[in-house]
């Protein structure tokens, strides 16, 4: 459960991220970096290794998650579910699952990411060159698997490349979330049937950071 928990809790934290871009046009470089640089971690020892290996990277995430799923802030006042928020998960969720089903598209995906490895030796994982490349990436092999995720916001910031490329680089991240979540036994029912042992769990870990 730790492991789903860690993955679900970077699932919110990508769509967290995207609204903040979306509508306020905000990100900080180093909340960037966690969720980018999970996209080129290939061979991570464990998975909280694919977020630099710091539960402190993913609190926002896990603070989210338990807001997500019990309705309540960390302060315990009840908390609206944001419907925006849920439909980028339930989208990741099921964008990932096609991907899956998909092989051609799973090593092209691989080979592509390989490469925005090489260019890390160049510029670093935040620059404007990088971001346009997950972009692209996501453009070219995640947006034609269909039941795209259609993004809300300001419509002029929306209207800028430059939030339009971090948006897509988010939303790519997010499909690497969920494909470890996958990976780690995430399934949609859980979500459904075991929310008060993954939000326990989550309480758990902000409590270890």
């Amino acid at each position: 459960m730790k492991d789903q928990t860690i993955t679900f809790a970077a699932l919110c934290q990508v769509a967290h991220h995207v609204q903040q871009v979306s509508h306020h046009s905000r990100i900080s470089d180093e909340d960037m970096s966690v969720l980018l640089n999970s996209l080129i971690q290939m061979s991570p020892e464990n998975t909280l290794a694919v977020y630099g290996g710091k539960l402190a990277n993913l609190k926002q995430g896990l603070e989210l998650l338990v807001e997500h799923l019990s309705g309540t802030t960390k302060t315990n006042e009840t908390k609206e579910k944001d419907p925006e928020f849920t439909r980028y998960l339930i989208n990741l969720i099921n964008l990932e699952r096609r991907l899956n089903k998909q092989s051609k598209q799973l090593s092209l995906l691989g080979e592509r990411l390989e490469a925005c490895n090489r260019q890390l030796e160049h510029y670093p994982i935040t620059s404007d060159t990088l971001i346009a490349s997950f972009a692209s990436i996501y453009s070219d092999i995640i947006s034609p698997l269909g039941a795209s995720i259609q993004v809300t916001g300001n419509p002029a910031i929306l209207k800028q490349t430059s939030n339009q490329h971090k948006i897509r680089a988010l939303l790519l991240s997010g499909i690497r979330a969920a494909v470890l979540w996958r990976q780690v036994g995430g399934k949609r029912r859980n979500i459904l049937f075991h929310r008060k042992k993954i939000v326990s769990t989550a309480k758990e870990l902000l409590n270890t950071i």
